[in-house]
């Protein structure tokens, strides 16, 4: 018998190799433990994929850039051949037009963590409107309803940031008796918003409360902690293991001392990317599951809260975790598959 033919005869024959899938990411801001934790958790849950032969290794396009800085980012993984793209948008419109262009090309396009309202573009994360209103909500209340607060912004423009202002000045309108004195914007980072918050004190020693969000809220409780005001004003926290620890240490001095930290977690980019692999692989979303502005978004919910009654329970999960570690929340690919997907 020819080589042919035994193998014909008595060899079970193999089947042809499944296509294995690439997928892109665009960051455009990479000066942020979020983002680092960000793309580790991507790296990590694409190679539980890689493992089970379903896509190659992520085509990663990550520096801090801007608006055309992204969307050249953008371009190259289109040039690349990748069929999907998860993108964390500097713009809330400016990526519009590059990110349509994909979706044309047959390229899944999931924007993760901010919400865009782009035709064909999905969302995967927070609903960061009501992320920013629980903690609006908590200070507020904190205060009795009246006082003079200052707000720390993150960058003007970028989607995320422009939603949870939203939810903060809707929030503040139920209470008009508590005066905005100030607003600048922290950069969402930690030591400019420590020199922010340093500012505001001087200005305002006398202030009541603060609202910021993300690492400034560490640089804001660090100037207040420089400062150290007779009466602390009530400012929010962060979900970020330094945060609390640095609460557990203003506890030892201040035991009244409270704040609240709303997880923001990094997690919603590696859950995007199961949603991806599984789209790719043809399962049918339930379009029934999504919402937000265009009805495409994948609404991740808030993994914890943390407040005075709960803080053991963040300094627990932190005992193992490196300060810079945000509290977080990755959906298993079955979790991912239970909740959007149709059976």
């Amino acid at each position: 018998m020819t080589d042919q033919e035994v193998l014909d005869t008595f060899f079970v024959k193999e089947q042809a190799a499944t296509r294995k899938f690439t997928i892109g990411i665009s960051n455009p801001f990479i000066s942020s433990e979020y983002r680092t934790q960000m793309i580790a958790e991507l790296i990590e849950v694409n190679k539980e994929y890689m493992d089970k032969g379903l896509t190659t290794e992520l085509v990663i396009e990550s520096a801090d850039t801007d608006v055309a800085g992204q969307i050249q980012q953008l371009q190259n993984l289109m040039a690349k051949g990748v069929d999907a793209i998860l993108v964390n948008p500097s713009d809330v419109n400016g990526l519009n037009a590059t990110l349509q262009e994909a979706v044309s090309k047959g390229i899944i396009v999931i924007s993760v963590d901010q919400e865009l309202n782009v035709p064909g573009v999905y969302n995967v994360g927070i609903d960061q409107k009501e992320w920013a209103k629980t903690s609006a909500k908590w200070l507020a209340e904190k205060l009795g309803g009246k006082g003079n607060i200052v707000l720390i912004e993150g960058f003007p423009g970028h989607p995320a940031n422009v939603a949870r202002m939203e939810g903060v000045d809707e929030v503040l309108s139920q209470y008009p008796d508590i005066k905005v004195l100030a607003k600048d914007t922290g950069k969402w980072d930690e030591a400019t918003g420590q020199q922010v918050m340093s500012n505001f004190l001087a200005a305002y020693p006398n202030l009541d409360g603060y609202w910021t969000q993300d690492g400034m809220a560490i640089g804001a409780l660090q100037a207040v902690i420089a400062a150290n005001p007779a009466k602390f004003p009530v400012g929010v926290g962060e979900g970020r293991c330094q945060f609390l620890k640095l609460w557990e240490e203003v506890l030892k001095d201040r035991p009244d001392f409270e704040t609240i930290a709303v997880a923001n977690p990094p997690g919603v980019s590696p859950t995007g990317l199961r949603i991806a692999v599984n789209m790719l692989l043809g399962k049918q979303v339930d379009k029934s599951k999504l919402g937000g502005a265009n009805g495409l978004s994948f609404v991740i919910p808030v993994p914890i809260v943390i407040t005075k009654d709960n803080l053991q329970q963040g300094l627990d999960i932190c005992k193992d975790k490196p300060d810079a570690y945000l509290l977080d929340g990755i959906m298993t690919d079955q979790e991912v598959l239970d909740t959007f997907f149709l059976k």
